[in-house]
C-alpha cells in the first residue's frame, strides 16, 4: 500500500436513481409543507453500498422531490422526503381519481 491510499479514507459507494411519479390532483406530502400543483415530479434515491458481504446490498440513505418553488421565478428545490410518505401521496391520490376522497394526515 503507498502512502497517498494511506492517507485516503474508505471510498463508499452510492447508487442514485432517478424516478418519475405522476399526481392528478394537487398533492400534500408529509414534510414539504405545502401543497404541489398536480403534474409529473422527479424522485431522487441516493443508497450506499453495505460493504463487507458477499452480494451487494444497498441501503437507502435519502429520497428527494424535485419540486416548483413558490417564487414568481420559475425554479426548482429538491426537497428531502420519507418514502413511505411519497406512497401515502400516491395511495391518495391514486383513490381520488378513482373517486374516494381520502384525506391527508395532519399533525
Amino acid at each position: 500500500m503507498n502512502d497517498a491510499e494511506e492517507d485516503c479514507p474508505s471510498q463508499m459507494s452510492i447508487r442514485t436513481t432517478h424516478k418519475t411519479v405522476k399526481f392528478s390532483h394537487p398533492v400534500s406530502i408529509e414534510g414539504v409543507g405545502r401543497v404541489l400543483p398536480a403534474g409529473s415530479y422527479e424522485v431522487v434515491t441516493d443508497e450506499e453500498l453495505i460493504e463487507g458481504l458477499s452480494f451487494p446490498v444497498y441501503r437507502r440513505v435519502s429520497t428527494m422531490i424535485l419540486a416548483p418553488t413558490q417564487s414568481s421565478v420559475p425554479s426548482v428545490e429538491m426537497l428531502t422526503i420519507d418514502p413511505h410518505d411519497l406512497a401515502a401521496a400516491m395511495k391518495r391520490d391514486t383513490l381520488t381519481v378513482e373517486g374516494v376522497s381520502v384525506p391527508a394526515k395532519l399533525n
